[in-house]
């Protein structure tokens, strides 16, 4: 079999199935074509364009993995190279599908009433109606049990007070996924609540000065006497961090296509810009900065088609979610940092995507568990340790 060495230099693609391939080439040219052109705009901006949000629902993004309900019905690693596709483009455009995914689609699909399966995932799935996830406030981020949003039994309904943060897709959502305690300060009381954005006693507002993520949505939500409708299966703070384990399994290989494009341009730019009288390629410092860069791609695309075949035979635990997150976020950032050292001035201009991959991977770092956090996690592995508390 013919194996791109260029961006696969150990031959994924040998592992993958003919679909698998035809939903990365289906996917490669929703990016190329629709959403590329959006990318470095929208990131200047600060803004999710909806062009943006339409063909992605018209990709089959949203709720990808889920079988009914219109959903594409995604095997793990075809969903993985679908979101490393996004990522190849932008990790804003990535974390809108993740979150509708992942966080908001898949909760509903597992742990809600048929009623209200059918009236929201259809309309998820379709990108008629966004949501967000709610789980970190502001003193409450890497300790999720210390949430202090409340919930109060209210008839069929429930009454929600409290104060939620960074929720992507937050201010465009029309249903929010809300995490709050209903007994005292017990863990185990935290349930999940499906809150219609848009009533009296929910605001929404947009988080501003963001030099990271800036073509994401990200919010902050304020519900004074809201009423949400309980998600009747999910149960203590287990069910949350399911969701986020979800998440973070794509997570890991979105930041592969962050690094992917990285490479790309750099290696584009340097064997066509010339000092000293010949390419910047032919230097051996910059051969050293690709060849470290490509070694850690063709690594890390093992890695996730193991960690996807792992969960497809329901195998994949999330201490290897954490193991894959973790290392391969910080793998891209460092190849985004390279990249953009090879590119010099011009590195730091939207007109190449480095610059704006770096800074976004900030984020990706430090959300859906710091890079610290999945270190402790590993750590308590290894050694049977907890040095959380």
């Amino acid at each position: 079999m013919h194996c791109h060495l260029e961006l696969d230099p150990l031959c994924a693609d040998s592992l993958l199935t003919e679909p698998e391939r035809e939903v990365r080439a289906a996917a490669a040219r929703v990016v190329d074509e629709r959403l590329l052109p959006l990318a470095a705009p929208a990131f200047e901006k600060g803004e999710m364009p909806d062009d943006a949000v339409r063909a992605l629902a018209e990709l089959g993004a949203f709720g990808a993995t889920l079988k009914g309900w219109g959903c594409a019905a995604l095997g793990p690693v075809a969903y993985g190279l679908l979101l490393q596709e996004l990522e190849r483009c932008d990790s804003g455009f990535r974390s809108c599908a993740s979150v509708q995914s992942s966080l908001v689609m898949w909760p509903i699909a597992e742990w809600g009433s048929q009623e209200q399966k059918e009236r929201w995932l259809p309309l998820l799935r379709s990108g008629d109606a966004l949501g967000c996830f709610a789980l970190t406030e502001p003193a409450s981020g890497s300790d999720p049990a210390s949430l202090t949003t409340r919930a109060q039994k209210d008839g069929e309904q429930w009454v929600l007070s409290g104060h939620k943060r960074w929720a992507t897709n937050g201010t465009r959502a029309k249903v929010a996924l809300v995490w709050a305690k209903t007994e005292g300060d017990d863990p185990r009381g935290i349930r999940g609540f499906l809150v219609e954005t848009g009533q009296p006693g929910f605001e929404a507002r947009a988080i501003g000065g963001k030099m990271s993520l800036r073509a994401s949505d990200s919010a902050e939500l304020l519900l004074d006497g809201a009423r949400g409708e309980l998600l009747p299966g999910a149960r203590g703070l287990g069910a949350p961090l399911k969701c986020l384990n979800e998440a973070r399994y794509g997570i890991a290989w979105g930041a592969v296509g962050a690094a992917t494009a990285c490479f790309a341009s750099a290696r584009d730019y340097v064997k066509e810009r010339k000092q000293f009288g010949k390419p910047l390629g032919a230097f051996q410092l910059v051969q050293q900065k690709l060849a470290q860069i490509y070694t850690d791609i063709g690594l890390a695309q093992l890695a996730c088609v193991q960690l996807g075949r792992l969960k497809q035979r329901g195998e994949l635990t999330p201490v290897q979610v954490s193991f894959a997150k973790r290392a391969h976020v910080a793998m891209a950032l460092e190849a985004a940092r390279a990249a953009r050292e090879m590119l010099g001035a011009n590195g730091i201009t939207l007109a190449y995507p480095p610059i704006r991959h770096l800074l976004n991977l900030e984020t990706v770092k430090t959300y859906e568990g710091t890079h610290d956090v999945h270190t402790l996690v590993l750590g308590r592995h290894i050694t049977g340790l907890d040095a959380f508390s």
